[in-house]
């Protein structure tokens, strides 16, 4: 390793090497998430919240929430 390399770092960054600036389609997604935030706060506002979470656990957790399920639906069946 020469004493030049310390100065010219190799690494690449997200923007290749060009400026790092926000690209039309980037802002026109932030403009987009933005309006959908000052929509948001309204009445279904907590539970479109509760949704969303309920979404993101069942997604993570996906083979076993349909074992979970099964279970229950077996245990209805077995009661009734």
């Amino acid at each position: 390793m020469t004493p030049d390399d310390d100065l010219n770092p190799r690494w690449k960054t997200s923007s290749s090497g060009r400026a790092a600036d926000t690209s039309p389609m980037e802002l026109s997604t932030l403009v987009e998430q933005l309006a959908e935030c000052k929509r948001m706060p309204g009445r279904l506002f907590a539970l479109r919240c509760f949704a969303d979470t309920l979404h993101g656990f069942l997604v993570a957790h996906f083979v076993t929430s349909l074992v979970v399920v099964a279970v229950l639906v077996g245990a209805a069946f077995l009661a009734l």
